[in-house]
């Protein structure tokens, strides 16, 4: 019965290495794949998200889990995203940690070499449009994919402030006259 609950030094130390590891390479495929990997889910996506989980959770702990374990597992999954949190404040472009924001749409335009390099397509996008109140193409100034992965829609009527704008990747596509200074 004791066995369900204890574990040896050397396990403990495989469980640690084990889950940072894991957290660190999910870092980076998330990172390398994109943002688009967090903007839009589909139900598909959720079931991959959950057999991601449970592969992570099975490798991390070995072949036989044990509550002591798991314990580690966790605080060691917390202490890698309080590690991660720290890094980002500490270094400005924390390259590894976080996306910057990516322009998707420059007015009525696609960018498309932003569209190719995240795996949207135009289509995906409409939903967001749709639900930011856009009718018509015309209405937009910007759609944004922010580093959350979530896609920000500006509208065309107020100047936009290009210090708002300042970390966005590819605001050189838009037009001058969305623009406070034009």
């Amino acid at each position: 019965m004791l066995d369900h609950f204890s574990i040896t030094v050397i396990d403990a130390l495989a469980v640690i290495v084990a889950t940072a590891g894991l957290y660190w390479m999910f870092v980076l495929l998330v990172r390398l794949l994109g943002q688009r990997a967090l903007a839009r889910m589909s139900s598909t996506d959720l079931a991959v998200i959950i057999v991601l989980g449970a592969v992570i959770g099975r490798a991390a702990l070995g072949d036989t889990p044990v509550l002591a374990a798991g314990i580690l597992a966790m605080i060691t999954l917390f202490a890698m995203q309080a590690l991660a949190g720290q890094l980002r404040r500490l270094i400005r472009t924390a390259w590894p940690l976080s996306n910057a924001p990516l322009l998707l749409m420059a007015g009525t335009g696609f960018v498309e070499e932003h569209l190719r390099r995240i795996h949207l397509d135009e289509e995906e996008l409409w939903p967001k449009l749709r639900e930011a109140g856009i009718r018509h193409r015309s209405e937009v100034a910007a759609v944004i994919l922010e580093p959350t992965g979530e896609i920000s829609v500006l509208r065309r009527g107020i100047p936009l402030d290009r210090s708002l704008l300042a970390d966005v990747r590819g605001v050189e596509h838009l037009p001058d006259e969305l623009f406070a200074d034009a």
